[in-house]
């Protein structure tokens, strides 16, 4: 219940900014000496910042003072991750309460001893921490008794000893084990570190079973990145008691229209359908009328309930070959707010009226009931229109979404997104989970079909809530900086392709260099280039517009099953429309008065926009960054079956230290180290991402295609190493980067474990 300040009392806001500009950690008593407060004052105080806490506006931090929550206490004990070439020591929070998001990294300001840093590795300091432009600081005050630090890795034996060996591809030394438990060699384990530099040995701490078995690639990610996978008891038991809520009055009925959800042939959670028909206002000759109807995940999933504050905490669904971790139970996500084919489900409706030209003459959102009218997979879709297949929606469902759809794909071709054909990989497994194969994801036109839909809808979203003067969580991707273009400009020049800097850049800017490009070789790594100079979209409550999409207001609001950020948007419109219902009331027997009322965004989440958009977006990359790995350690346990195969590549990328190169058709990255190219000199040419060799002139550079031996598939940490086929040559590009070259041969690989590259193209998170 939130109490209203007494007289005497500082408000709610008055409290956060004396907190925010305290010098000192301020706790109850600097409060209340602060404002003045005294006797029965005092105890009012207590009880206000109970609530502020219960409310999640403030947190307690060490010696009971108190911090924004979501902020750092102004003195609180951190631990060092990492130090850096430089020899400045970078801490995190040991204790973090940022909605459980991953915790901010502070600069430790410099303390050396006479012999280097005086800090290592999993040290852990008191602090005075203080915020400094966009980052933090810590002055360290005291040094305390080392923390433990948890390692993954799989166990491996060398004579009488176990060594640890780590799933972290970018770590290189294995660790002495001086206590496996119940584990043993071949074991997926965590372990803590034990001991002090120089001899740090692993101490195993749990036994997660066979790095091998199925399932196991996705577990070493969940772990490694600390995603989480378990639902606590009150939300488990909130999701089993939602699904009985009464709809209640006041839902527009939209049961006999022929909605239809097109989705994977796997899709376990359907929160997304469309209709569309021709438009008989004569006002809008030519035109459509399309309705867009999402999940009412709002419905079920209340601000400040158990589910919400979960929910949060993930920020996302995490999408992995073999299972997804859910942002929210199953019981929701498969269950109650899936648009199931012919069962009655909440929606969440954008109701659009279509310009013959695409363009979206005007929108409206209602809470409504669907009966979808069929659940059917892409392929069946496509097939259906391209008359492979009879369908019985056919004609009354699916030729009336694909006529609108032309119209919306001519106003999508006027704008000139950003577009980049990067196929995804696909990883296909057995019933037992066993790979099959690794292979391009295809690309149908009913994906882009339901893509414009969406991003229609969400465009919809944004501008509605806009006009009404309501918060919007923007998806906001900004354009390139000038750094990033000076280096594509660069690159460019390799290919004697001319790119000017002065001009005005936009998506077709680049569309119009890749349409240039006429060597079907050289293109994907021109794409690769173009896509590394773009930005990292994300989630803020302030609009930069959309760059890649080229469009000036964007917003997520058709997957509020899977990110968070849709839910805020389904949120604010139904306090911006005046959706909101009456009390929540249950079908059956339990406690609606444990159910919060509100569907709408609230107050507090309206303030704390900017903080949640920031914990959302580390969410999210978290998500990206995870799948990737996985799909990695997919592809090198696919590959793992044919060491001392020759394969055709493609370069990738080139540093001074190698070359990375990918299988043809399969993806998995390996390094070529320079030191096995021969007895000859390399020199890396930075500018054209070339090594070239002093007495030869051979030239290695992105882009190029050459056969190559695989040595080594890691399964467990991803990586993949390649050698030169004795007397390999390289394979004609035509048009491709001037200068490069054939011939020469290599020598055997000398045992370095290569890296990863680091660009993939995920569409689905436009």
């Amino acid at each position: 219940m939130r109490r209203p300040s007494s007289p005497g009392l500082p408000s709610r806001e008055q409290i956060l900014d004396f907190i925010a500009k305290s010098d000192v950690p301020a706790g109850k008593r600097e409060i209340a000496r602060a404002f003045g407060l005294q006797g029965n004052e005092k105890i009012a105080l207590k009880a206000l910042l109970k609530d502020m806490a219960d409310e999640g506006l403030i947190d307690s931090a060490r010696g009971r003072a108190f911090h924004k929550m979501g902020g750092i206490p102004k003195v609180t004990v951190l631990r060092v991750t990492d130090i850096t070439d430089e020899g400045v020591a970078l801490a995190v929070p040991e204790t973090w309460h940022g909605e459980n998001g991953p915790p901010p990294q502070l600069r430790v300001k410099e303390v050396r001893g006479r012999k280097g840093p005086a800090l290592g590795v999993g040290d852990r300091i008191l602090a005075r921490t203080e915020e400094a432009g966009k980052g933090w600081i810590a002055h360290p005050m005291k040094k305390l008794a080392r923390g433990e630090e948890l390692m993954l890795g799989v166990l491996h034996r060398e004579g009488d000893k176990l060594w640890l060996r780590p799933v972290d591809k970018r770590e290189k030394r294995d660790t002495l084990v001086s206590d496996a438990g119940d584990a043993d060699a071949g074991d997926l384990v965590l372990a803590e570190k034990a001991g002090r530099p120089p001899r740090i040995t692993a101490r195993v701490t749990e036994r997660l079973g066979d790095p091998f078995a199925p399932r196991a690639f996705s577990l070493v990610a969940i772990h490694k990145f600390g995603i989480p996978d378990i639902f606590p008891e009150a939300v488990i038991e909130e999701a089993e008691l939602v699904p009985r809520l009464d709809l209640g009055e006041g839902r527009e009925d939209l049961r006999d229209l022929p909605i239809v959800a097109i989705d994977p042939a796997d899709a376990r959670d359907h929160d997304d359908a469309i209709w569309a028909a021709p438009d008989d206002d004569p006002v809008n000759p030519g035109g459509f009328q399309a309705i867009v109807a999402i999940a009412d995940v709002s419905f079920y999933v209340r601000p400040g309930s158990a589910l919400d504050r979960e929910a949060k905490k993930r920020g996302n669904s995490v999408y992995f070959p073999d299972r997804v971790v859910p942002m929210l139970p199953e019981a929701l996500s498969a269950d109650i707010c899936s648009l199931k084919e012919g069962v009655d489900r909440a929606a969440m409706v954008c109701h659009l009226t279509v310009k013959a030209d695409g363009t979206l003459a005007k929108w409206r959102f209602t809470r409504a009931v669907v009966r979808i009218a069929a659940n059917i997979a892409y392929e069946d879709a496509q097939a259906a229109i391209d008359g492979t297949i009879d369908h019985p929606l056919t004609d009354s469902a699916l030729k009336p979404l694909w006529s609108c759809w032309k119209a919306l794909f001519r106003a999508r071709e006027a704008r000139e997104p950003l577009d980049l054909d990067l196929p995804e990989r696909r990883v296909v497994l057995d019933e037992k989970g066993r790979i099959l194969s690794v292979a391009p994801r295809e690309r149908l036109d009913a994906h882009r079909l339901v893509e414009d839909y969406m991003i229609a809808a969400n465009v919809a979203a944004a501008k509605a809530l806009e006009a009404k003067k309501a918060p919007v969580m923007y998806r906001d991707h900004e354009p390139p900086s000038r750094e990033k273009l000076v280096a594509l400009k660069d690159y460019l020049a390799t290919f004697d392709m001319e790119f000017a800097l002065g001009q005005v850049v936009r998506p077709a800017t680049f569309n119009h260099i890749i349409s240039k490009v006429t060597d079907e070789t050289a293109k994907p790594q021109i794409m690769e280039q173009v896509l590394r100079s773009q930005t990292q979209a994300y989630y803020a409550p302030a609009n930069t517009g959309h760059f890649g999409l080229a469009l000036g207001s964007y917003a997520h609001f058709t997957s509020p099953i899977r990110r968070y950020a849709d839910l805020l948007v389904h949120r604010s419109l139904v306090g911006a429309y005046g959706l909101e219902g009456g009390k929540p009331k249950l079908n059956g027997p339990g406690k609606s008065a444990d159910i919060p009322a509100r569907t709408a965004l609230t107050q507090d989440e309206a303030e704390r926009m900017t903080a949640i958009g920031e914990l959302i977006s580390q969410a999210e990359r978290r998500a990206m960054e995870a799948e990737r790995e996985t799909v990695d350690r997919y592809v090198a346990a696919f590959l793992s079956t044919k060491i001392g195969d020759v394969l055709d590549t493609r370069i990738t990328g080139v540093q001074s230290f190698g070359f990375f190169a990918t299988v043809e058709g399969l993806g998995g990255d390996g390094l070529v180290p320079v030191s096995t190219l021969g007895a000859e000199r390399f020199r890396y040419d930075e500018a054209a991402r070339a090594l070239e060799g002093e007495e030869s002139g051979e030239r290695y550079t992105s882009g190029m295609k050459l056969r190559l031996r695989l040595v080594e598939a890691n399964p467990i940490s991803g990586s993949l190493r390649f050698e030169l086929e004795e007397g390999a040559s390289h394979l004609p590009m035509r048009g491709g980067p001037r200068g490069a070259r054939g011939g020469g041969k290599g020598r055997p690989m000398m045992g370095r474990r290569g890296r990863p590259a680091n660009i993939r193209h995920k569409g689905k998170r436009r």
